[in-house]
């Protein structure tokens, strides 16, 4: 079945007539004799659009519920089972009302299409999805209802309804769009005039977009070469010299003057890289372009005017600005140029404009690539045997007569040596200095400029030939030579790259320190911002160097995407090297993505862990929270009863188990903010030198007198430790050794000193821990075995040592000789006790004054 086609009305907002067209044009249809049906349309109240539906076939609506109100829908299933040949949608931005088969309408006319039925449609530029923003900056006004450009584009006729802003406000006044009473603040505020000239230009230019990408696509479908100056385009060819910018801005004048005019700024680079142009220029010229409106691009060509001219018809321009030759004169001799050739190349269908500037004839940096290639000892030693070489050599053949022959061969074995150590240059001089030293002492006449056998000269010129064809060869080889150890070099920093990606090692500073060691700058750092309109912020930085805000202050930028860009400052690097920059720019976006998921994950794993905390809390607390309320409620209840005599046995029976009840929401309760304390963070110990024998007995008060076993010497160092922290600590210990100690053995607890530390056992003769279990019995919400409901929720050894660690302890489980379990804590020893301290030195005093 083929696919029904989708046609749209286009307006630039509410009230130009876009349901009135459409029902226009349903009625020249049916004239025509088309099944044409109103599958749904919305006249909000307009009188002349409501009168366009009569004599029109409409699909009834259906009616849905939604809040306690009723609204009519499109009938999906009804059209599809009418089958017309066109139905009309009004609205295609529409959301549905729940309870619809589709969320928005659109998906219903995706399947009116993919029925076989033509639809006709309606849509305002303010809900194109991508114009969203747009639209907001402009109207303060955030559009609910879009539509993705993708379904619009795939329209296959989009009419523009275009209206002035002046005779839209004017049919508001007149009450042809809104109600009288919501035309006053229509007016004022969605209906100004700028927004409505704006959103207007917004139509206008996507509109012209969609049919240039039309004209773009018959064009290559229909391979079309020629020009068609539907609008003014305008090609910038730049050099990355410094006269861009004035190219720019003259391109920019230009594109003003003609209707639509765009600018599009093109650098030709050479595919080996060899290029005389400033990066930091060009990335200047790229922002330059940009803020005017325009777009940069990249084209590799070696010949750069039939790539400029390739481009420009490939874009459809109009119009090439180039700039006048930098060439001092002399340097015509090589060609040209590239204005010239573009000029006499371009043909009647592009026009090419020469602009002059001020760099004009002042010469232009020629690729140093050659000679550069070579050490510099190596051309030093080349220009010398060269030059001074011949003079030499033929000094030393003045007193041997070896022919003609032979003398040349030893010549040229000196323009090889020249070539071999010096390249070109070198072996053309010793080539030219070679020649004239054989015609004047060894061509007759002898000692004259003269050569009298023609035989000679062939030999001579030969000479000079194959020296150069050396030099040259050499030459070729020593950047092929430089060629391959960059490429090796750029291989093995990629494999580096790769690698990195592959183990997500490296972090964003460590290979910020990698490119700035690799091109050997003297800082690097990668800038951010969030939009076009944001400043810059600096996600990392290494390096000495001064401190750069924006790309356009580096030596070098390597833009990351439309909001990122990695800065050097030291000098400027070369193109070839920019290639390798591009892949540590990208690896740095990816290694800042990495960091900031990870702290995302970090921050998703903490909120899940309080979320499960909180979750465990929930569930101990209905119930041991519940149960001593219920029986202090029932207590309370019981006593003040009037139809119940109790006697003095029962009211202290009930009064004991109120203050029972009391005791265990007061513990639990101490417990649960302990434990929120050290959730949150927010536990501050106040550390100071404390006894042991002081805060020990204070934490044994609320267990039973002869359950517990103490063990403290009087003769341990103070330790370092928060009182109200250990004290609480050491209570928790306590009443979870008594809880599971057999009926009748004590609990011990011993304190004694190792080196450092004071270590506390709390030991008690249960049934113990597995090893396996020992860490998980720390954690909050653990009962080991199977403690009772009425136990406690599962957190006195959870905040046993989350206070022994804030304190600079540790607590640990071990299991007692003989059956049972040890609760180790051990703290920091501050010192010898005070009385002891005053004893060594009453006792040190003696000893001085005898001395």
């Amino acid at each position: 079945m083929a696919r029904g086609n989708l046609r749209i009305y286009l307006g630039a907002a509410p009230g130009v007539g876009k349901t009135y067209a459409m029902l226009s044009e349903a009625h020249r249809r049916v004239e025509r004799g088309t099944d044409c049906v109103v599958a749904f349309v919305e006249h909000h109240g307009r009188p002349r659009t409501e009168v366009m539906l009569h004599g029109l076939e409409q699909v009834p609506r259906r009616e849905l519920e939604y809040r306690g109100g009723v609204f009519p829908e499109m009938d999906l299933d009804a059209v599809l089972a009418r089958r017309p040949q066109v139905a009309l949608v009004d609205e295609l931005a529409h959301t549905n009302v729940p309870g619809s088969r589709n969320t928005k309408r659109w998906q219903d006319v995706e399947e009116l299409l993919a029925a076989g039925i033509d639809v006709v449609s309606t849509v305002n530029i303010q809900h194109l999805e991508s114009l969203g923003d747009v639209v907001e900056s402009i109207t303060g006004v955030r559009q609910q209802e879009t539509v993705p450009d993708e379904v619009v584009r795939r329209a296959g006729q989009i009419e523009l309804v275009d209206m002035s802003p002046e005779a839209l406000r004017r049919r508001m006044a007149h009450g042809n769009i809104h109600t009288p009473d919501k035309v006053d603040a229509a007016l004022s505020n969605y209906f100004r005039p700028g927004n409505l000239t704006a959103l207007r230009e917004l139509a206008l230019l996507w509109v012209a977009d969609r049919v240039d990408a039309h004209l773009t696509q018959y064009r290559s479908d229909h391979r079309v070469s020629r020009i068609w100056g539907s609008r003014e385009r305008i090609v910038v060819g730049l050099t990355g010299g410094p006269e861009g910018r004035t190219l720019i801005r003259r391109a920019a004048r230009l594109a003003e003057k003609g209707a639509g005019g765009e600018v599009l700024a093109v650098y030709i680079a050479r595919s080996d890289g060899l290029t005389p142009a400033s990066p930091k220029e060009l990335a200047v010229q790229r922002t330059l372009v940009e803020d005017l409106g325009g777009t940069f691009h990249h084209v590799v060509g070696d010949d750069i005017p039939a790539a400029l001219l390739a481009f420009a018809r490939g874009v459809n321009a109009t119009q090439i600005v180039l700039g006048s030759s930098r060439r001092k004169t002399w340097q015509y001799v090589f060609g040209p140029g590239v204005g010239a050739t573009v000029a006499r190349e371009s043909g009647p269908d592009l026009d090419v404009h020469i602009v002059t500037h001020g760099e004009v004839a002042k010469g232009r940096g020629l690729p140093v690539a050659r000679g550069a290639r070579l050490g510099r000892s190596r051309r030093v030693w080349g220009w010398l045997i060269g030059v001074a070489g011949p003079p030499v050599l033929a000094a030393l053949l003045a007193a041997v007569d070896l022919g003609l022959a032979n003398d040349m061969l030893l010549f040229l074995a000196l323009t090889v040596a020249a070539a071999l150590l010096g390249g070109l240059f070198p072996a053309l001089a010793s080539a030219a200095v070679g020649s004239l030293l054989l015609n004047y002492y060894y061509s007759p006449p002898l000692h004259r400029w003269t050569i009298a056998d023609p035989k000679n000269i062939v030999a001579i010129v030969i000479f000079v030939a194959v020296g150069a064809a050396v030099a040259s060869v050499v030459d070729l080889a020593a950047r092929r030579t430089h060629q391959a150890a960059r490429l090796r070099a750029e291989s093995e920093i990629l494999s580096f790259l790769a690698g990195n990606v592959l183990r997500g090692e490296t972090g964003l500073e460590d290979l910020l320190e990698r490119v700035r060691e690799t091109f050997g700058m003297e800082s690097a750092a990668l800038l951010e911002r969030a939009s076009d309109v944001e400043p810059w912020t600096c996600a990392g930085r290494v390096g000495q160097g001064r401190p750069v805000e924006r790309p356009d202050q580096a030596d070098v930028d390597m833009p990351v995407g439309d909001h990122m860009a990695l800065a050097l400052t030291g000098r400027v690097l070369p193109a070839e090297d920019r290639r390798v920059l591009a892949a540590f720019a990208a690896q740095a976006a990816v290694v800042l993505d990495r960091r900031r998921l990870q702290e995302e994950a970090d921050r998703a794993r903490t909120l899940a862990e309080g979320n499960r905390i909180r979750t465990a809390l929930l569930a101990a607390v209905s119930h041991d929270l519940r149960t001593p309320l219920a029986g202090i409620k029932a207590a309370v209840t019981s006593l003040r009863s009037e139809d119940v005599e109790w006697s003095e046995e029962d009211r202290a029976e009930l009064l004991a188990g109120i203050e029972e009840g009391a005791d265990r929401l007061d513990h639990l309760v101490g417990n649960l903010l302990d434990m929120s304390r050290l959730q949150t963070g927010t536990v501050t110990p106040l550390i100071r030198e404390v006894d042991l024998d002081e805060v020990v007995p204070m934490a044994l008060g609320g267990v039973p007198g002869g359950s517990v076993g103490l063990d403290v010497p009087e003769t341990l160092p103070m330790v370092a430790v928060d009182p109200g922290l250990l004290e609480r600590a050491m209570a928790n210990l306590v009443e979870n050794a008594v809880k599971y100690s057999p009926s009748g053995t004590p609990v011990l607890v011993a304190a004694s000193a190792l080196a450092d530390r004071v270590e506390v056992r709390v030991v008690d003769r249960g049934p113990g821990v597995p090893d396996e279990a020992k860490d998980r019995i720390f954690e909050p919400f653990q009962r080991h075995g199977d403690a009772p409901r009425g136990a406690g929720v599962g957190l006195g050894l959870a905040v046993a040592r989350g206070f022994a660690e804030a304190m600079g302890g540790t607590l640990d489980a071990e299991d007692t000789p003989g059956g049972g379990l040890t609760m180790v804590l051990t703290l920091r020893a501050a010192g010898p006790r005070p009385e002891l301290r005053r004893a060594a030195e009453h006792t040190a005093e003696p000893e001085r004054q005898a001395s």
